[in-house]
């Protein structure tokens, strides 16, 4: 599968840092298997600096840049960028974070099994990719992260991998807000989708020091409860699952104060130990 052509979907906007911008994409250049393409969405007007950056990277044949005159939000940009990708394995890249130098490599090699999806683990880093605060783990095997998906997210979004065919089956990038992601999942899911993910992290992700504390209020839970009663309409879980994760993000996304919700997020989201690195 090194072979294999296959392209990278971005997405930059008006507010992300340049720097950041620029070492996510040379991230992504310095793989040791490098995409044919990479799509770059800019959702919207961008700073002279990141506009600067952007005009220099289409000037190389690998780069597709597409540019929205007004921001759209990341399910209409991530839904334009993958439908201008030419190949059938897409892998997904933000616009601050840098993927390890063989995630490609180790990805490609999974879709010899018949995979639809690959992701995997991801370790957030504050200023520094040394300074690590929390590494999300996610479920290897079909059936578990299939299981996983009935209570949360079963992908690191930013580090998945998948084929195109299948994204399009399942009807691609809708707008939900926060959740377009997990929604494509649950879609892919109902298509008969095969998942995995690699247990390794793939992906050094930047978050903010508030960022758990942000998990939260009336607007988040309320796209959280739809997205649970969506699964609860099309029978993917019960009533009695339905009840307690509406209730669990009840209590965790409103009920709680901010700080408190950071601590949770931090204490029983995420994993403080040291983690296995390529």
């Amino acid at each position: 599968m090194d072979n294999t052509k296959f392209s990278v979907a971005m997405c930059v906007y008006g507010k992300d840092n340049p720097e950041w911008f620029e070492i996510a994409v040379e991230s992504v250049l310095n793989q040791t298997v490098k995409p044919s393409e990479i799509v770059i969405v800019v959702d919207g007007p961008l700073t002279e600096e990141l506009y600067l950056i952007t005009e220099k990277l289409s000037s190389n044949k690998i780069f597709k840049i597409i540019r929205f005159p007004e921001n759209r939000g990341h399910g209409e940009a991530r839904r334009a960028g993958f439908e201008a990708c030419s190949n059938e394995l897409i892998a997904i890249m933000d616009a601050d974070d840098i993927s390890i130098p063989t995630r490609f490599e180790k990805q490609l090699k999974c879709f010899e099994n018949n995979i639809d999806i690959v992701g995997g683990n991801i370790a957030e880093f504050i200023d520094d990719v040394n300074n690590v605060v929390g590494y999300r783990l996610v479920p290897q095997s079909d059936a578990d992260i299939k299981q996983y998906l009935k209570k949360r997210c079963p992908f690191n979004q930013v580090t998945v991998m998948l084929r195109k065919t299948m994204y399009l089956q399942s009807g691609g990038y809708i707008d939900w807000y926060w959740d377009e992601d997990y929604f494509l999942w649950i879609r892919m899911l109902q298509n008969g989708a095969t998942f995995m993910n690699i247990d390794e992290i793939l992906v050094n992700v930047r978050v903010g020091k508030e960022m758990y504390q942000r998990r939260g209020g009336i607007k988040y839970f309320k796209s959280e409860k739809k997205l649970q009663k969506y699964m609860l309409k099309n029978k993917i879980i019960g009533l009695p699952t339905y009840v307690i994760n509406v209730l669990k993000r009840l209590i965790v996304q409103v009920l709680l104060p901010n700080k408190l919700r950071g601590w949770v997020f931090k204490k029983f989201a995420r994993n403080k130990n040291e983690f296995k690195k390529i």
